[in-house]
């Protein structure tokens, strides 16, 4: 796991419940602005936070508003926020996740989209044969990108392999995954357009006619992104809501010591007891026809 860790807090399945994330001296650290955006610059590898391991349900994401930014589980209404089964589909295709260090700045219009970013940190689906582990940060190999467009954002959707996977070594492009892995591109696709048709919302839109760009065009948008995340942190933009608390980041005006990072870690009290009961209609499965 790259030398990093997590510590839980706060009961799991609840609305208290936070993963914070630790350096290799178990210092508190912000998975959105510590961890590094590359795990090796040379050779274009990059670092991936997983928020949500393959086949779970639970909309768990990088929290961009606290402090420190933990992964917890997103909320609507109140309430935990599961993702639908839409036949044949059962929770997420791919171990889901983030590249730290990005931010798809929403008051930037996409040149190529024609629609701003979403606020968050830049998405990432990972094909790999493993099913990785909630905040588990792992190198991958960017292979390309789709452009949903959700909600009238831009919402980039990286297609990346673990590097340490058996088979990373025969993937190096976007055709290399619809060669080797048949009908997973077109199931990713399948499954973002209709995963909010169950929560009552339209179908999601794609740019480019739906087409998947390669490897390049994919790194490029990282690094965009990377670049706003630099505005973003140094105070050069303004992210609204936005916390940028940090404890490495040196030309950060939001840098804090490690006292202050485990005060605000330590307001979460750790779990006890047993974890709340996962509501049954999480496995429900939904059906229904394209028009």
């Amino acid at each position: 796991m790259s030398g990093y860790s997590v510590e839980q807090r706060g009961a799991a399945n609840s609305l208290d419940y936070r993963l914070f994330l630790k350096n290799d001296n178990g210092q508190y650290i912000s998975p959105f602005h510590d961890i590094p955006i590359y795990a090796d610059a040379g050779k274009n590898l990059f670092n991936m936070v997983v928020e949500v391991p393959r086949w779970t349900n639970a909309k768990m994401e990088i929290a961009t508003k606290d402090p420190l930014n933990p992964i917890k589980q997103d909320v609507k209404k109140g309430k935990l926020r599961y993702v639908a089964n839409v036949f044949p589909y059962k929770g997420y295709i791919w171990n889901y996740g983030a590249v730290p260090q990005t931010w798809e700045d929403p008051g930037h219009k996409d040149e190529n989209t024609g629609c701003c970013g979403d606020n968050d940190p830049i998405d990432v689906c990972e094909i790999g044969s493993k099913v990785c582990s909630r905040g588990e940060v792992i190198s991958v190999k960017v292979l390309g990108t789709l452009a949903l467009i959700d909600e009238g954002e831009t919402d980039w959707k990286i297609i990346a392999i673990n590097v340490e996977d058996p088979e990373a070594a025969k993937y190096n492009n976007i055709d290399d995954v619809r060669r080797m892995k048949p009908g997973y591109l077109e199931a990713t696709i399948d499954w973002f357009r209709r995963y909010k048709v169950p929560d009552g919302k339209p179908e999601n839109q794609f740019a480019f006619n739906e087409e998947f760009k390669d490897k390049d065009f994919a790194i490029k948008v990282i690094q965009s992104t990377h670049e706003y995340w630099k505005a973003l942190v140094t105070k050069k933009t303004d992210g609204g809501e936005i916390n940028c608390t940090n404890t490495t980041v040196s030309d950060s005006p939001f840098c804090c010591t490690q006292e202050c990072a485990k005060a605000t870690a330590e307001v979460v009290p750790p779990p006890c007891g047993v974890a709340n009961p996962i509501p049954p209609e999480v496995d429900k499965w939904f059906y229904y026809q394209r028009n």
